[in-house]
């Protein structure tokens, strides 16, 4: 079993949920706003757009 294998059930079923009810075709945008409400409604937090720092050989070279 997966460390966070039930968090991850839960974020995978929140995904197919919004794609079930929306289709395909729109922008990202519209996905990741459905996708934020879906997952608020199943009592998990999201912070979207989140900012990582990208590291090489031990040194930060970016941010995505």
């Amino acid at each position: 079993m997966y460390r966070h294998a039930d968090v991850t059930e839960r974020v995978i079923a929140a995904f197919y949920q919004v794609y079930n009810t929306l289709g395909f075709g729109f922008v990202e945008n519209v996905y990741q706003n459905a996708l934020e409400i879906e997952l608020a409604a199943r009592g998990l937090a999201a912070e979207p757009q989140a900012k990582l720092k990208v590291y090489y050989a031990g040194q930060v070279v970016g941010e995505y």
